[in-house]
């Protein structure tokens, strides 16, 4: 049910917000390796995962179905973005502000939207899943961040 991603969603702002605002900045701004995101990029990347997500959740109500997803360069992006020196509050405030918009579009789906058909990789599935999905994806970075 799509309410119950809106639900852990909405808990999930309130959960990462905190965190960085009382995690050490040495926290923050660790990498294991050079190849390895900091905290600071990971929130970074959940940035980059809501801008196209919302332009995704939002181009499916108009586009002609079945809406292809078009795939993105992650890592690029978080090098591209130089999230890791990036201000904090910034950062928050825009990850903040994406998912409140996405919460908001999330709410707005009826039944018949929610069965918008997408295709990802020659597979077919629904908006549904793909908000699901999105919340999913989330929660493993967010694992991430607050382990």
């Amino acid at each position: 049910m799509i309410a119950t991603s809106i639900k852990q969603l909405k808990n999930y702002l309130t959960l990462v917000e905190s965190y960085f605002i009382n995690a050490s900045d040495n926290d923050i701004h660790y990498k294991e390796s050079d190849s390895s995101w900091s905290k600071k990029e990971i929130l970074g990347h959940l940035i980059d995962s809501g801008i196209n997500n919302l332009q995704r959740f939002t181009e499916i109500q108009f586009e002609t179905k079945p809406f292809s997803i078009r795939k993105y360069n992650q890592n690029s992006l978080v090098l591209a973005n130089d999230y890791q020196h990036a201000d904090l509050l910034e950062l928050i405030g825009f990850w903040l502000s994406i998912n409140k918009r996405i919460i908001n579009l999330m709410t707005v789906q009826t039944e018949e939207t929610l069965q918008f058909e997408i295709e990802i990789d020659d597979e077919y599935n629904n908006l549904s899943f793909l908000m699901k999905d999105y919340v999913v994806h989330m929660k493993h970075h967010i694992n991430q961040i607050i382990e």
